[in-house]
């Protein structure tokens, strides 16, 4: 996979728009970048995160309260922080601020709950071509993806729903890169589309169903061509 950025962009959704923003900006302490309207009565509040972004999108229709995705818990490194820090926002996402290199973590992971860790050991690794961290984490640039058997986790998880979502992943060539994902045993969660002269986007889904974007952002990559 031909990374436009060497990490991941992590987004959830929300019903508590002011509430949410209060507590990523004032406790989680993630400057605010700016908004962008997605039409259909969507709106994502981007924020700076470790060189990534977090999104946050709220529908003016309103989303599920759940079932929550695999996405369980987002890492921040932290630089000076002494030790780790466990938050949960107002929609029961987990956080935590650790000290850089903390399990791994330089600047984002992603933890997720998964019902067959050998199926999505072959999804990052074989799929995705992303390179292994160890037995159950994989590497996108410098983010971390680290997964564990859960029960629990979901069989087909809901795009638009409170929590955790996606992750993204940029790219120089959506098209390409969502093909070659097809062709090797990956699911279609949406085929690529053109948003304005923003970004060229697609999503892929893991075996939990778990959604995966992938983007091509033009001010990452100059142009939109497929």
């Amino acid at each position: 996979m031909q990374l436009a950025k060497p990490r991941i962009d992590v987004g959830l959704f929300t019903n508590r728009i002011e509430e949410m923003l209060a507590f990523w900006q004032q406790e989680v302490g993630l400057p605010f970048d700016h908004m962008l309207p997605l039409g259909g009565g969507r709106r994502q509040h981007r924020h700076e995160l470790a060189g990534s972004v977090m999104k946050i999108n709220h529908a003016r229709y309103g989303v599920p309260e759940g079932p929550r995705s695999g996405y369980r818990e987002l890492t921040i490194a932290r630089p000076g922080l002494p030790a780790p820090i466990d938050l949960t926002d107002l929609d029961g996402n987990a956080i935590r601020l650790v000290p850089p290199g903390t399990d791994g973590v330089e600047r984002i992971g992603i933890r997720l709950g998964v019902r067959d860790p050998e199926a999505h050991r072959r999804f990052y690794g074989e799929v995705l071509q992303l390179p292994a961290a160890g037995p159950d984490a994989f590497r996108c640039g410098d983010s971390l993806i680290r997964f564990a058997h859960d029960p629990d986790a979901p069989q087909d998880a809901l795009y638009e729903a409170t929590g955790f979502r996606y992750i993204t992943i940029q790219v120089l060539k959506t098209d390409a890169e969502h093909a070659g994902i097809l062709a090797r045993g990956g699911t279609e969660g949406r085929a690529p589309v053109t948003l304005g002269s923003t970004a060229r986007i697609s999503f892929v889904r893991d075996p939990d169903g778990n959604w995966i974007e992938i983007s091509q952002r033009a001010s990452l990559t100059g142009s939109l061509d497929a």
